[in-house]
């Protein structure tokens, strides 16, 4: 790929191998495809259950499906993965398993980053909110070591994705964090220590003025999907609630969050100007009913083409940014149980990723 190129960063979701931990909680043999599998229309004309495409029901313990995957990524344009990444202190990880086997194996030979997804994890993914299953802790300096040391084989592989020398690394809620400058700082001094710049520290779930300087953070990565999904009191939110609201929701047989995507692609990108600091997100479709059922958020009707007018007006927004900031984060490749992926489905087959090439070469 051109060095002039857009950077087109996908999330990759690892929840698609059993671990004891989901068949305590929920049954032997769970894995996202659980949910899929038995997720049901909710109303005329809603496309439930979906169908993975050609990967099939896949199986994440397969190094062929993970070859596959970055075979198909690297194909139609995307840069690389961003794996979610699950540190809850202490040494407790989850999910960990095909990340780790990439970087044993090396295979498959595809750029790569991290993204910590660092919150607790309840029962509210699948239907039932007040579950604490297991707690995001933060237990100080000795534990930012220490997940510093598990990570750094991924930073020192090759492969890893690297701005100016500094290993990317996305946190999914900073503001969760007790103590986030320390983090930061023993982060940014462990990596020099160890031959980088720094790290490359990127955020999601804040707005637009979060103070990333203040925190040791080189950008911001607006989750504005998030405002429109959850309803979130944010200020670009309060701005366009009434007017999105009253155009585009509809209430059928009591689910309440129903919107047009055509309408709500609209409020996906940062209304800074600017960008040099911000990475914008695009966001294929979204259906996270086989979750949830009526509890759900629904983005109605995505198609391949009304993706690609996202996908354009998104690349344009970054288009004049320097080479290293021409980044873009893609929600997501593979989150099949919120009805957020990219990957080929029965329906479209590879529609979406063709669409992701054509937009990707138009502006090389």
């Amino acid at each position: 790929m051109k060095n002039n190129t857009v950077k087109l960063i996908a999330y990759y979701l690892p929840q698609f191998h059993t671990i004891p931990e989901n068949d305590k909680w929920w049954g032997e043999g769970f894995t996202e495809w659980t949910n899929v599998k038995n997720a049901h229309p909710l109303f005329e004309g809603h496309e439930q259950p979906v169908e993975p495409g050609e990967l099939g029901y896949y199986d994440l313990n397969n190094p062929e499906v993970r070859q596959k995957q970055a075979q198909l990524a690297e194909r139609y344009g995307l840069y690389g993965f961003c794996y979610w990444h699950y540190w809850f202190g202490n040494g407790s990880t989850l999910l960990d398993m095909p990340f780790n086997e990439i970087l044993r194996t090396g295979k498959p030979d595809y750029p790569f980053c991290l993204g910590w997804a660092n919150e607790s994890w309840t029962g509210i993914w699948h239907g039932a909110p007040d579950r604490m299953l297991i707690e995001q802790k933060y237990p100080g300096k000795e534990d930012v070591l220490r997940h510093f040391e598990y990570i750094l084989p991924a930073f020192e592989d090759p492969r890893y994705i690297k701005i100016a020398n500094k290993p990317f690394f996305l946190i999914y809620k900073p503001d969760n964090h007790p103590d986030l400058k320390r983090f930061t700082d023993v982060f940014h001094n462990l990596s020099i220590k160890y031959g980088f710049d720094g790290i490359h520290f990127v955020a999601t779930n804040v707005s637009e003025s979060w103070p990333l300087n203040e925190y040791g953070f080189s950008a911001i990565a607006p989750s504005y999907h998030n405002g429109i999904i959850w309803q979130k009191p944010r200020s670009w939110i309060k701005r366009t609630k009434k007017i999105f609201q009253s155009k585009n929701r509809e209430i059928v047989n009591d689910i309440r969050h129903l919107y047009s995507y055509r309408e709500a692609r609209d409020y996906f990108l940062p209304f800074s100007k600017n960008k040099e600091f911000i990475y914008p997100t695009v966001v294929p479709n979204w259906d996270n009913s086989p979750r949830v059922g009526k509890r759900a958020v629904i983005l109605h009707n995505s198609t391949p083409e009304l993706y690609r007018e996202h996908l354009e007006e998104t690349v344009k927004y970054v288009q004049n940014n320097d080479t290293d900031n021409k980044i873009i984060l893609l929600k997501s490749w593979n989150e099949w149980a919120e009805g957020n992926y990219i990957e080929p489905d029965k329906k479209w087959n590879r529609a979406y990723l063709e669409v992701t090439k054509s937009v990707l070469d138009e502006f090389a």
